[in-house]
């Protein structure tokens, strides 16, 4: 159920050699003295062409199992029949049918396990959930959020006392979408920690499912599928995040899922356009084709709309997937042999992505200020700034007064986040989070002997902003890999995992005047982890390779993952605030950074 044909991942990240077949990517013989062809000069640093085969499995390589895949009579696992181990082979063919998805929920199960265990711990208003979970409850109350009373913190965790919810309306910075998340829990539980926890933890255990199955499908592999989302599930940022109310994690969820509905779309398209060809490049067909309906690429337009109406640096998302999607169909339409594929993606598929991504995502994103535009305009009725363009004269009367005073509201919050200086203990620079210069403590106290469960004289309880540190920098060095294997085999999945990471991570360098965390960086921590699963497909080794280098490769990429957990179960007392000795929680400030 875990096998690996020539078309997983085990084998593309090392690369096909295909000077063992024939010479298929050496470049032709060449006349002395003349210049090297560009194929030529990157052979040097490890170029080698794009493998050979029909045009359907090089637009859509098949997937390892799954209904219509997986024979009836697919072999048991040798590594079972050593062990003694028979199947029924009724039960062996349904494992290995749905392995794609079982595997995943299992890891995903695990995961869920990890995040809402004592998820009402600690029992406090930590960090951020000061200004989210309060905004939450009150957009669910009234549509916008309000100003709270100055011991509102007090009083909600006091059992038994009122929620203190007042209508006079606060100005935010922030769009609604995560806020209302949040508070779908707080309405299902209780305005406690629990409530305003839940919704969060249960977008970052579907996000540990929803990366399993995106791996499997860009990898083509069940087992680096599994990894990929069993890494997720053991990353500290991740499940930090995953149990605090804050807006990151969701905005992660919604990047995560767009980019899963394009690989969809994507998958989903070039099957239909060799089902079109028939299988057989037509260089005029390919050139004209419409590519038709693409509901996963609408989707995934929803995704990013949701993203940029949790946080503004979704825009960064729409720009940088936009562009991804039409790349991709300039490549599918190259292999089919369009001559013009730049040409052909301008006329039939530019304009149709840019509705699918952009114009689909304003409009989610307007909508998901419904509340705040159901407010009242009357003054000091409704949403901050609702009552702005009431009155107020205007060179574009055509325009309804609420998207007016929705603009304005805008600008405001432009200078705010532009110009957001003021220093913070824990604020970091970009240039510091791939190794994880400086995290963020969510919450600390010191405890003493008898309190809090501390059983000796001196105690720290501390929840810490940082990822697994084994998993990030073995990330830095695989995202090294993945750029020479863009650059110099032209593979696509390492250039989709940087794109994504670039779209998290780079814009942040054009904001270093601001105050800015680390913990931001959790909206690209998935790509991170499509980069390390990638590594570790490359350490397993090609279907090809020889049984010493499978076992060589397997037995190291075994080692990784098993240290990789053992960093995470290390550092889990910081992660979910637990109690422990002072001295265990010096031994775990490696740097005097994390202090």
């Amino acid at each position: 159920m875990w096998r690996m044909n020539g078309d997983t991942a085990a084998q593309a990240p090392t690369g096909t050699d295909h000077s063992a077949q024939g010479g298929a990517g050496l470049p032709s013989p060449r006349s002395p003295g003349s210049p090297l062809s560009w194929r030529e000069r990157l052979a040097r640093h490890g170029y080698r062409a794009r493998p050979t085969g029909t045009l359907t499995e090089r637009l859509v390589p098949p997937m390892p199992d799954g209904p219509g895949v997986t024979e009836p009579g697919v072999p048991q696992s040798p590594v079972l029949l050593r062990l003694g181990i028979t199947l029924p082979q009724g039960l062996w063919y349904f494992l290995c049918r749905w392995s794609g998805w079982l595997g995943p929920i299992a890891v995903a199960v695990f995961a869920g396990l990890l995040r809402f265990a004592n998820l009402g711990q600690p029992h406090a208003i930590i960090f951020d959930e000061t200004y989210y979970a309060k905004d939450a409850y009150a957009l669910w109350q009234g549509g916008y959020e309000i100003n709270w009373p100055e011991d509102a913190n007090t009083t909600i965790m006091t059992p038994g006392a009122a929620v203190p919810y007042r209508s006079t309306a606060s100005y935010v910075v922030h769009p609604p979408v995560g806020k209302w998340i949040i508070g779908a829990g707080e309405q299902l539980f209780g305005m406690n920690p629990f409530g305003w926890r839940f919704a969060v933890a249960l977008l970052g255990t579907l996000s540990v499912l929803m990366l399993a199955r995106i791996a499997r499908r860009m990898f083509r592999s069940t087992l680096l599928g599994c990894v990929a989302g069993l890494l997720l599930s053991v990353d500290g940022l991740h499940l930090v995040l995953s149990r605090t109310a804050l807006l990151d994690l969701v905005v992660m969820f919604w990047m995560l899922a767009a980019f899963g509905f394009l690989l969809l779309d994507r998958d989903r398209t070039r099957a239909r356009l060799a089902a079109r060809l028939g299988g057989v490049a037509d260089p005029a067909r390919a050139q004209r084709l419409h590519l038709g309906w693409r509901p996963y690429r609408i989707a995934a337009g929803v995704c990013v709309g949701l993203t940029c109406a949790t946080k503004w640096s979704g825009l960064y998302v729409a720009a940088a997937f936009g562009v991804l999607t039409v790349l991709w169909d300039v490549g599918a339409r190259r292999l089919a042999g369009a001559p013009r594929p730049y040409l052909a993606v301008l006329a039939r598929d530019v304009v149709p992505a840019f509705v699918s991504v952009v114009v689909v995502s304003v409009a989610v994103y307007l909508a998901s200020w419904w509340g705040w535009f159901a407010s009242s305009n009357a003054p000091g009725r409704g949403g901050w700034g609702r009552d702005w363009a009431v009155g107020r004269s205007t060179d574009y009367p055509w325009i309804p007064e609420g998207l007016r005073a929705l603009w304005h509201y805008h600008s405001t919050v432009y200078e705010f986040h532009t110009h957001l200086t003021d220093p913070h203990t824990y604020q970091s620079n970009p240039w510091s989070w791939l190794v994880l210069g400086r995290p963020v403590s969510f919450y600390y106290e010191s405890p003493k002997s008898g309190q809090d469960g501390c059983t000796v004289s001196d105690c720290a309880r501390e929840v810490l902003g940082i990822g697994t540190p084994l998993l990030w920098w073995t990330a830095v060095l695989a995202l090294v890999y993945c750029l020479w294997r863009w650059a110099f085999r032209r593979d696509w999945r390492a250039g989709a995992l940087l794109c994504g990471l670039a779209a998290g991570y780079l814009p942040w360098f054009l904001y270093q005047q601001r105050t800015i965390f680390l913990f931001y960086a959790v909206v690209f921590v998935p790509f991170l982890v499509l980069a390390v699963t990638m590594l570790i497909g490359a350490l397993i080794g090609p279907a090809g390779a020889s049984r010493d280098r499978r076992i060589i490769g397997s037995a190291t990429a075994g080692l990784l993952v098993l240290l990789i957990m053992w960093n995470f179960l290390y550092f889990f007392p910081l992660f979910t605030g637990q109690t422990i000795p002072l001295e265990d929680w010096r031994s775990r400030m490696w740097f005097n950074s994390w202090i």
